[in-house]
């Protein structure tokens, strides 16, 4: 059995999702943001279609180094696997292999981190053969900590007289596939970012702005695309709807050519190799003039959610990007008046607007032409 042969994440939620349930782990480790946090980790799953048969919650100070929740609480987690006859276990948490490999040991059965929650979401999403490789990538760097897992049955090879060799040679020829694999896999990607790059080259040279809408997954980004470029880009009321990067020219009156950036979504804690593997993608925002940065108006953790989409900006270095909060969804408010916010310097620091009803684009609008004046051609 060739490695990419056996089951993956992806596959695993495939086989598993529409017909068993799955019993979700959510510890508190003195999180403030508890609450919120399992809420959108139900979101999360949710969007994988399963069916959660209960929620496991504990207390603790630290992580156990053996079993992640500590013994006593995997016995339980156990208790409720055997009663809903779930296939999956999953945790808000990311185990490390060890970990995941005891308390499979303990449950049996699956057990996935929130990483790998994330990365089968994002392999469901991803449509272009950009994000499907950037998918790939990050999954394939996440399962080579892992790789041992998928070969248990040889473990007890390993030791014993005559009985050394078969183990360690297949899992050393699928450590070697894998590698081979993720080299392939980058060398793919760099050819596709060269070419990202000639395309803002050629923008460049146009003197074309981008303007990126960024944002916490679900705000309504892609809605607001689709309204201010008059594409058809898929949108949903559901995390990462939207995964693949898409870029627009954006026809406003008396303003310098725009094209618009939508990008994927932000959540808390997104996974590093995530991240490190949409660095292409995420190279638009980085190198655009101007960041709409889309919030939920009536969120009432909006500058929690903000904080942690300035915290990706930071990692990926578009901090330093100017950006403009628009306060999406003003219809689900009870006094929903589009309007613009001005600073002492009458500079404007919000768009409150609705997406879904088209209220405030208008007003949107008008501080894009402010923005980005058409450019006057002196004859002289």
């Amino acid at each position: 059995m060739e490695l990419f042969d056996r089951p993956t994440t992806q596959a695993a939620f495939e086989e598993h999702s529409q017909k068993e349930a799955v019993v979700l782990v959510h510890l508190n480790f003195n999180n403030p943001d508890f609450a919120e946090v399992e809420q959108e980790f139900i979101e999360l799953v949710n969007s994988t279609n399963a069916k959660i048969a209960s929620i496991v919650h504990g207390n603790r100070q630290r992580p156990d180094p053996k079993f992640f929740a500590g013994s006593g609480k995997v016995e339980e987690i156990r208790e409720h696997v055997l009663a809903s006859n779930a296939a999956l276990v999953m945790f808000n948490h990311d185990l490390s292999p060890s970990q995941e490999r005891n308390i499979e040991a303990k449950l049996e059965c699956r057990v996935i981190g929130r990483t790998g929650l994330i990365l089968d979401i994002f392999a469901r999403r991803a449509r272009s053969h950009e994000g499907k490789l950037q998918v790939e990538l990050a999954q394939l760097k996440h399962l080579s900590t892992r790789l041992v897992r998928g070969w248990t049955h040889l473990e007890r090879q390993k030791g014993g007289i005559g009985m050394r060799g078969p183990g360690e040679t297949q899992l050393e020829t699928d450590r070697r596939l894998l590698g081979k694999r993720i080299k392939s896999l980058k060398k793919r990607l760099a050819k596709v970012q060269s070419q990202r790059e000639q395309g803002r080259r050629s923008r460049r040279r146009s003197d074309v702005a981008v303007v990126s809408l960024v944002g916490y997954t679900n705000m309504g980004k892609s809605t607001l695309f689709n309204r201010l470029t008059s594409a058809d880009v898929y949108a949903d009321d559901r995390l990462f709807a939207t995964l693949d990067p898409t870029l627009r020219r954006m026809k406003l009156e008396r303003t310098q050519p725009l094209v618009m950036a939508d990008t994927v979504g932000f959540i808390r804690d997104l996974p590093h190799d995530l991240v490190e593997s949409f660095s292409s993608t995420l190279e638009e925002t980085r190198e655009a003039q101007l960041l709409l940065h889309v919030v939920e108006a009536g969120a009432v953790n909006r500058e929690d959610l903000m904080n942690h989409v300035n915290s990706v900006l930071e990692k990926i270095g578009a901090d330093e990007v100017p950006q403009l909060i628009v306060c999406n969804k003003i219809d689900q408010l009870d006094d929903h008046e589009p309007r613009i916010d001005r600073n002492e310097d009458g500079k404007v620091t919000r768009v409150w607007l609705s997406a879904m009803t088209g209220e405030g684009l208008d007003l949107l609008r008008q501080v894009l032409q402010e923005y980005f004046p058409e450019q006057q051609v002196e004859f002289g």
